[in-house]
């Protein structure tokens, strides 16, 4: 072999040395990462008071299980809208113990955890919370959005 088919060659191995090292670093998050992420900024669009944003992550046939029964998307809009816009806000979000299911397909997802909310009332009360919540979402047209949420009071910790 001559010189320059040498050095050829070792740029053709480097070059694609350095593609193959490229692809390993722009690899998409995985399914669980991107439900973790997508529940955080649902989260703190929560907390925000945000409510066009908050609301922009359900499905439009989102459905519900809250304490006080069954709901859908519209109903749940009403609702909180109302709720906030009596002057009640929620001052803090924190979750904590999530744990992330994937569906065989890849486009289905549980994420369940418990939530903890500080909430001030219109009346200056502020109310400590904490709750188990589950959703599970669907990906469509390349996008997570929450399709059903069963939320209820977790049970008290003893205090020993």
């Amino acid at each position: 072999m001559n010189r320059k088919t040498i050095i050829a060659c070792s740029l053709l191995v480097l070059a694609l040395s350095v593609i193959v090292l490229m692809k390993s670093y722009a690899q998409p998050a995985s399914a669980e990462q991107e439900i973790r992420d997508f529940e955080k900024r649902a989260n703190a669009a929560y907390e925000a008071n945000d409510l066009a944003k908050y609301f922009s992550f359900y499905a439009d046939d989102f459905t519900q299980y809250l304490p006080e029964g069954r709901t859908d998307l519209p109903a749940y809009k009403k609702e909180w809208t109302d709720y906030i816009g009596q002057g009640n806000r929620v001052e803090k979000v924190e979750l904590s113990d999530m744990q992330v299911q994937i569906g065989p397909s890849g486009d289905s997802a549980v994420a369940s955890y418990i939530l903890h909310v500080r909430t001030k009332l219109k009346d200056g009360k502020i109310t400590e919370e904490d709750n188990q919540e589950s959703d599970v979402l669907f990906k469509r047209n390349g996008q997570w959005k929450v399709v059903f949420l069963h939320y209820s009071a977790a049970p008290k910790q003893d205090a020993h």
